[in-house]
């Protein structure tokens, strides 16, 4: 007997792409995963042959691994640090973007994990962190909080996805086992989602913290040391811009992307855009801030060393990069957001890929120069990324927009519960938070001296 089909949704443009994936989605995983197996060839051969296959070599000993290291890891902020401060301030135009970012964190922050064990060039060497790790070091530090902030993230995820897969659960949706082993019996009681409410409570406040602590280790890595151009008090803080300022940018890019091929114009609304996207401007006026401050400093010190590596990157090898820096962290979204002609999808699109190449460009300005020119008395290095280096990188991508495709394949990518929730509740909520911080009415004047 043929089984009747699972009764229409509310919200089932949620849905369908789990329910009807199309065969678009298996060519794209085709290319992907073509593109990934050449990927761990390439690596394999590195492993095989050692680092001396890329360009890295004395004085520049960090390249491209280091690089996407620190670049991944800030995306990885987009998701669970911006979705939990939504959260918690009860913004409720947050619903449809929570779970797009957090799902940047989960994958994006595995991702950036194992660059720094590609960067070993033998694998295996990874294991003289654990009998041979000091307390001093920063290095040991980042991967207590890396893998701190990975669990926390993906138990952020998978906790408010239950209901969802409990729906999926209940409309017989394939492959069923999963859904029932991860619905976790769901029922929607009332009970269960006061444990919910408070279950996410908790891991919003704890959260963010450790969000914030990975991005501050990363810097310390640099500040630490006495590199001209790395040795800064401001580089916690200045690492921790950059990465909620990338961040915003990756959610923005995946929310027009899904508007789009999904056909979620309904739940992505202009709004939604202008909200980010004038989120994003104040981080580029911020980033711009942190930047001038930077470079600022070591001018004014003067120090030979310091300015070594200063002029190399405004007026000499580098300078290219920098300049293209600046003009894409800043000057491109200050045109492009600060104007309500301009601050529509395009533009906002525009701007947001401007602000991604520009942190990645931002990432190798601040490793490789001040390497290329070290305190000892060594001739300038160079360093000519290879085909590996590249492909390493080109791989990373296509793990990031495979993993993203795979969850967006089984999972949907806006919470479906937390729609329906903010249709039925957010008037009334939103009406009563408003009423509760306006001042109350003038008490009426009755015109007698008693009363007064």
């Amino acid at each position: 007997m043929e089984k009747a089909p699972a009764a229409p949704h509310p919200e089932y443009d949620l849905l369908r792409p789990i329910e009807n994936p199309g065969k678009s989605f298996y060519y794209i995983v085709a290319v992907l995963l073509a593109i990934i197996l050449y990927t761990g060839y390439v690596y394999i051969r590195q492993v095989y042959y050692g680092l001396g296959v890329t360009g890295m070599a004395q004085p520049v000993t960090w390249g491209f691994y280091i690089i996407n290291f620190v670049f991944f890891i800030g995306i990885s902020h987009a998701g669970t640090l911006i979705s939990a401060i939504l959260r918690l301030s009860k913004a409720e135009w947050r619903r449809p973007i929570t779970r797009m970012a957090e799902v940047i964190t989960a994958i994006v922050l595995a991702i950036g994990g194992l660059h720094p064990i590609i960067d070993l060039g033998r694998p295996d060497r990874m294991t003289h962190l654990f009998y041979n790790g000091r307390l001093q070091s920063p290095l040991l530090w980042d991967i207590v909080s890396i893998t701190a902030y990975f669990t926390a993230s993906t138990v952020y995820l998978y906790i408010p996805m239950i209901p969802d897969i409990a729906i999926l659960r209940d409309r017989g949706v394939k492959p069923r086992w999963l859904y029932e082993f991860l619905s976790w019996s769901w029922q929607g009681t009332e009970q269960q989602h006061k444990v919910l409410d408070r279950a996410m409570n908790i891991l919003m406040v704890v959260v963010i913290p450790i969000a914030v602590s990975v991005h501050t280790i990363i810097s310390y890595i640099f500040a630490m040391t006495v590199q001209p151009g790395w040795h800064s008090t401001i580089f916690g803080p200045y690492f921790v811009v950059g990465a909620i300022f990338s961040g915003i940018a990756a959610i923005l890019v995946l929310m027009i992307v899904f508007r789009k091929v999904f056909h979620l114009e309904r739940y992505l609304k202009l709004i939604h855009f202008n909200y980010l996207s004038v989120l994003l401007l104040i981080m580029s006026l911020l980033w711009f801030y942190f930047t001038f401050s930077e470079y600022l400093t070591g001018f004014y010190g003067h120090e030979p060393n310091e300015m070594r590596v200063f002029m190399y990157k405004f007026s000499g090898a580098f300078a290219p990069y920098f300049w293209t820096m600046v003009t894409c962290n800043f000057l491109l979204p200050l045109i492009l957001l600060s104007n309500r002609k301009t601050r529509t999808i395009p533009g906002i699109l525009i701007a947001s890929i401007s602000v991604i190449i520009g942190m990645w460009l931002e990432r190798l300005i601040i490793v490789v120069p001040s390497l290329a020119n070290p305190r000892l008395p060594y001739p300038t290095g160079i360093y000519i990324p290879t085909h590996t280096e590249w492909m390493l990188f080109l791989g990373g991508v296509s793990v990031f927009i495979l993993g993203y495709m795979m969850f967006a394949r089984f999972f949907p990518v806006i919470s479906v519960w937390e729609i329906q929730e903010g249709r039925h509740e957010s008037a009334k909520t939103v009406t009563e938070r408003i009423s509760s911080y306006m001042p109350d009415p003038q008490p009426r004047y009755t015109g007698s001296m008693e009363n007064e």
